[in-house]
């Protein structure tokens, strides 16, 4: 025995560096693989659900028939469908006027066909898991919420009309 270290002890230490300097690196893309097919079926399951949603609760809402009342029921009618915790949904509506029921063309010299038409945006805000501002000391730029938008134009208290 000279005292040296044979070739096998080497290769072994070798491989222990390159396993520590692959590891974080194929973590954090299986982290970005898991986030992208989450937001992926949340964004299909969220475009199935606010349009359903929009055409039978923000057309005719129960109880208060006023565009506040639309949105409330729009909006729980879309979290209960998809129950998920990393998810934040927003409803907003605003009335469009001279739009696609105005008679004179938009030149404002007529009269609406459908005074009721309203646009219904419906927001996800999907959040990342796992929410880390800062790994091993270094600041993670990572978004907080990504968003996803549907919107669709209704005539209210006119079911079945969508524009």
């Amino acid at each position: 025995m000279d005292g040296t270290l044979g070739e096998g002890w080497r290769e072994g230490g070798q491989m222990t560096v390159e396993l520590a300097v692959v590891l974080p690196v194929t973590i954090a893309v299986v982290l970005v693989a898991i986030n992208l097919l989450r937001f992926s079926a949340a964004c299909a399951s969220f475009d199935r659900v606010a349009l359903d949603a929009v055409v039978s609760q923000g057309v005719a809402p129960a109880g208060d028939q006023n565009r506040a009342a639309a949105v409330d029921e729009v909006r729980s009618c879309i979290q209960g469908a998809l129950q998920d915790d990393d998810l934040a949904v927003e409803v907003s509506a605003e009335q469009l006027s001279g739009g696609a029921g105005d008679v004179s063309g938009g030149r404002g010299g007529g009269f609406p066909v459908s005074p009721l038409l309203t646009r219904f945006t419906c927001t996800m805000h999907y959040r990342p898991w796992p929410q880390v501002d800062s790994f091993a000391g270094v600041r993670v730029g990572t978004p907080l919420t990504i968003d996803h938008t549907r919107s669709l134009v209704v005539d209210r208290f006119r079911a079945g009309v969508v524009v």
